[in-house]
């Protein structure tokens, strides 16, 4: 098949229109505004240029490019774009029944981005997330960091690193507790589970001093394995460890200083009996709020103050969802939660945005709204923790990738759990409006 040639001064101008449409500029006036990071402003402009927030004040004290396309937000709230530190949407998988241990093995080699599931995430104002492996192993594989942007047929296309094949593109998921003990080759108890976890760090150790030698003879063989390890113990992969009870999160602690890990515990229903010591060691807590305690052995422990024990404690604690367990819609709903147990409603937003970044190491992208960081936001309909107030828009990079003003879009927003059908949103198109 022959292509239709074009002329330099058409290629040119082709190349203008998709420049000039990519690098529109966005003004929202007249809402008030939660930059997380600074004090809320009152009748705020937001300023966003080419998918990056370059000004941010009250009205009048913001200069307004000409030519920007103007968005009259007046009596909203805006707050960045939420980040879920623990999810399971989009079908991950991690290791299988082989081996306790896979370090291995990927949840971006599984991850379905057409999954109905992303767009719950949408609607509940969530812009970022980690989807990790499930919890069934010692080590389950490595988590994906996900930005949702607009569009996308493609893993790569919601990533946030830029390689894919060499690039560390998430943290490690670990677990312990009653999770991962099963008959062999699964450990059969916590002590047993210890002794591999570190027996495998041993390894990994020992590769690091081969590939340190740089023996041009015998140069280490490549081991997939303890390449990923490698990242861990060199600081460049977090681990995300699923933990409960107190035993099981000192045990994360022991491990974390015998092998200078920097992990994140996950769930933390016990963290609270051990807040001190989580403080002392500067790890933080992803809190999975358990509205109905009960059910799980070791969630038996859970007390509804715990997030805000561990912030008075000074433990950096953000909220997930761990969605398919909780709704990714409802994410606001577990800030609210801890509000009404005490938690200050600015450390409860900061809970849902800024402290998820940290906990995976993107504040310097996402988590606040601030000047040169993604333009990732939310338009609430009222205040973020009133059971009343809804999630009008989600906007990713400055595009809008929620609008609950659309039907297609709305019927994620109000369905059942799971609203697809044949005709549905997704089955034609990924992405949202502008």
């Amino acid at each position: 098949m022959k292509l239709p040639v074009c002329s330099a001064s058409a290629i040119v101008v082709l190349l203008l229109s998709a420049s000039v449409s990519h690098a529109q500029t966005d003004v929202f006036r007249g809402a008030l505004i939660y930059p997380v990071s600074s004090a809320p402003i009152e009748n705020g402009v937001l300023v966003v240029d080419n998918g990056m927030i370059t000004a941010l004040g009250s009205d009048g004290s913001v200069e307004i490019p000409k030519g920007a396309t103007a968005h009259d937000v007046s009596g909203k709230v805006l707050i960045p774009g939420m980040v879920d530190t623990h999810s399971h949407i989009g079908s991950p998988q991690g290791g299988d029944s082989s081996a306790p241990l896979a370090p291995e093995t990927r949840s971006l080699d599984a991850i379905d981005i057409f999954s109905d599931a992303f767009w719950r995430a949408r609607a509940g104002g969530i812009t970022t997330l980690n989807v990790m492996p499930g919890s069934l192993h010692l080590m389950s594989g490595q988590t994906t960091y996900l930005k949702l942007r607009d569009g996308g047929r493609r893993i790569e296309d919601w990533l946030f690193c830029t390689d894919a094949i060499n690039d560390v593109c998430g943290s490690m998921k670990m677990a312990n507790g009653t999770n991962s003990i099963k008959d062999k080759p699964f450990p059969g108890t916590r002590s047993r589970s210890a002794a591999l976890q570190r027996a495998l760090f041993v390894e990994g150790q020992n590769y690091l001093e081969k590939l340190a030698r740089n023996d041009e003879d015998q140069p280490p063989s490549r081991d997939l394995r303890l390449e990923a390890i490698a990242q861990v113990l060199a600081g460049e992969r977090r681990v995300q460890f699923h933990s409960h009870r107190h035993n099981d999160i000192l045990t994360v602690l022991r491990l974390a200083r015998e092998f200078d890990l920097d992990p994140v515990i996950q769930h933390g229903t016990d963290a609270w009996k051990v807040a001190g010591e989580l403080a002392e060691a500067n790890i933080p807590v992803s809190l999975t709020f358990i509205e109905s305690p009960g059910g799980k052995e070791e969630a038996l422990g859970w007390n509804m103050r715990a997030g805000v024990i561990l912030a008075e404690a000074g433990v950096d604690v953000s909220f997930n969802t761990d969605d398919y367990i909780l709704d990714s819609r409802r994410m606001l709903r577990y800030g609210a939660l801890n509000v009404r147990y005490g938690m200050t409603p600015a450390r409860a937003l900061e809970a849902l945005t800024l402290a998820g970044a940290r906990a995976l190491r993107l504040d310097d992208r996402v988590g606040s709204l601030e000047t040169g960081k993604d333009a990732d936001f939310v338009v609430l309909s009222g205040d973020p923790f009133s059971t009343y107030t809804k999630v009008l828009e989600t906007w990713v990079e400055g595009r809008r990738i929620f609008d609950r003003a659309d039907p297609e879009h709305e019927k994620y927003a109000l369905g059942g759990f799971d609203v697809y059908n044949a005709n549905s949103l997704h089955s034609h198109e990924v992405g949202g409006t502008r």
